[in-house]
């Protein structure tokens, strides 16, 4: 097992690569070794390479080949006339800590591949308009791409195709750029897992959706914060979907833009959508088709939702299906469901059980009650305790988490809103009457005082933010505050 180290500034392809002192300059000299399994490729922290690098050769499972970076310093950064990363029948492969930029095909592509993991990876304005993904995985197995970045790329940011086991988790990918761009897409894939990831097409030229999976099988799809394009999920023509837990919000430009799509381009079986935070959109759930109805649509369950303020009803059946539509939370303005008129007499789309959302509110406020006979020996699902920080000194930044008095009966809380800004993964910074505050989704916050707010003032002044907590399901939450008072005679003294 082989540690080679790549480094153009002091490098020469004559060296033979195997110490920080005796670098290759260039990926030149990598691809004309034989790479075996287990051997690393390490890239200068800090150094540029304007050329592809292809991966010729396969690790094993329990010895993979690694591509990465040593040193200290910004990742390396790969731009490329073609692609940044090219492999064909390659396997057992990880590209981790890497910055590719700048390229005219993809950032990373592997064709009949199989047991690749990318992690750690950021990807910058990559990819052609007529291309598939800027990351790209076409036909192979167990495909893995986890805390990485995609922004700003032109066609989809991520493209899989044909690919038994994906794991797509905890990745932001934000603007990929094109009127048939999403920022993943997945066909004819297998035993697929999208989880922890933040999504967000607001800013995409003409973007067409987040999320598109074609014809999938076995896949879930839970805990993703998904933000604009003209759709938030399309799991078209699947089997065995599970869509759970995601807040998917700001869809639109299309009078059928759905936070929720299914039914079109062949069979649908066995669909649970439950748990997801569906607002600020067009339709909710759209059980629907293009054009042929002659597709099967059967065993939809969709049931635990949230659904506020859309446009369209919350629930759209228009194409023969059988499923149920039970125990959702669905804002008092917004329409509950539109039903085709056959579908709704062959009763195959049962409705039931349905609450307001000002409904469900007054219910959690009412479990609060204490001495309420009806209620007393009720365990609110989850309970949200005020929350203050007094400041009296002077500090970079003054810390406390939101959560840490606060309980729910399933034991997971999150902070969902705060201010009534979405709280994502990668936290929110907002500006203050007298401060800056920083929160992430653990309900950990950062207060730092403007100083320049406080002049002129004495004694005590104080402001208060709100916030949104919940239990992982979209329909058990409970709100709250945080009070800071700040004494500015102590601070300024």
């Amino acid at each position: 097992m082989a540690i080679y180290y790549v480094n153009p500034a002091i490098g020469s392809n004559g060296n033979n690569g195997t110490s920080v002192d005796t670098p290759f300059a260039s990926f030149w000299a990598v691809e004309n070794l034989k790479l075996q399994p287990g051997d690393s490729v390490l890239l200068a922290a800090g150094s540029v390479f304007n050329d592809q690098l292809d991966l010729k050769y396969s690790g094993t499972a329990s010895a993979p080949i690694t591509i990465g970076s040593y040193g200290v310093g910004d990742a390396p950064v790969i731009h490329s006339p073609g692609d940044g990363i090219h492999s064909l029948y390659a396997s057992n492969i990880v590209i981790e800590n890497l910055k590719i930029s700048e390229t005219a095909g993809a950032a990373i592509y592997g064709g009949y591949v199989s047991n690749w993991t990318v992690r750690n990876v950021e990807v910058e304005n990559t990819g052609s308009s007529t291309k598939s993904g800027s990351v790209t995985f076409r036909t192979g197995s167990n495909i893995t791409i986890e805390n990485s970045t995609i922004t700003g790329v032109n066609g989809d940011g991520v493209w899989i195709e044909k690919v038994n086991g994906v794991n797509f988790l905890n990745n932001t990918v934000t603007n990929a750029h094109g009127t048939a761009a999403d920022a993943v897409q997945m066909n004819d894939s297998s035993n697929i897992v999208i989880s922890g990831n933040y999504l967000d097409q607001t800013g995409a030229a003409t973007p067409k959706g987040v999320i598109a999976l074609i014809r999938p099988v076995n896949a879930v799809v839970e805990d993703n914060t998904l933000i604009g394009g003209g759709f938030g999920i399309s799991a078209q023509a699947g089997t065995n979907i599970a869509i759970h837990d995601n807040d998917i919000s700001g869809y639109g430009g299309y009078s059928w833009s759905y936070a929720i799509g299914l039914g079109d381009q062949g069979n649908t079986r066995d669909y649970d959508i439950s748990g997801n935070y569906i607002h600020d959109g067009v339709w909710g759930v759209a059980v629907s088709s293009a054009g042929t109805t002659s597709y099967v649509r059967e065993g939809i369950e969709i049931y635990g939702n949230v659904f506020d303020d859309l446009s369209q009803a919350a629930l759209k059946v228009d194409r023969p299906a059988s499923g149920s539509f039970h125990d959702n939370v669905i804002a008092s303005d917004v329409t509950p469901y539109s039903i085709s008129p056959a579908i709704i007499a062959a009763n195959t789309f049962p409705v039931s059980n349905n609450t307001t959302l000002e409904e469900a509110q007054l219910a959690i406020l009412d479990s609060h009650v204490a001495g309420d006979a009806t209620h007393a020996d009720a365990t609110p699902t989850i309970v949200a305790t005020h929350d203050s920080l007094k400041i009296s000194a002077d500090a970079d930044a003054h810390h406390g988490n939101l959560l840490e008095n606060d309980s729910s009966a399933n034991g997971i809380l999150l902070l969902r809103r705060f201010d009534g800004e979405l709280v994502n993964k990668n936290g929110l910074t907002l500006t203050g009457q007298y401060g800056t505050i920083h929160v992430d989704d653990h309900g950990d916050y950062s207060y730092t005082v403007d100083a320049t707010k406080l002049a002129g003032l004495s004694g005590e002044v104080s402001e208060t933010f709100y916030y949104k907590i919940s239990d992982g399901a979209a329909h058990h939450f409970d709100t709250d505050t945080l009070s800071i008072s700040i004494h500015v005679d102590d601070l300024l003294s």
